[in-house]
């Protein structure tokens, strides 16, 4: 089901993106400690990849991983 050439693109950079991505990598440890199977996270982190990947094409601007990270007041 779904958009295999997708999904075999995406799941090796979500991979990676769970140990390295300053925003992938605490929304990986989050899901884990959540108790989730392994491939639930790798999926929603390839979901996460995608959206980041359409931000970037839509706005055309580059990646700027501090513009999603959250406020601290």
């Amino acid at each position: 089901m779904g958009h295999q050439a997708l999904k075999r693109a995406l799941y090796f950079p979500a991979m990676v993106a769970g140990r390295h991505n300053p925003l992938i990598a605490p929304f990986w440890n989050k899901l884990k400690a959540q108790g989730k199977p392994g491939k639930v996270i790798v999926v929603a982190c390839m979901h996460k990849l995608l959206a980041i990947a359409y931000g970037v094409l839509r706005s055309g601007k580059a990646f700027d991983p501090e513009h999603s990270k959250p406020q601290s007041a």
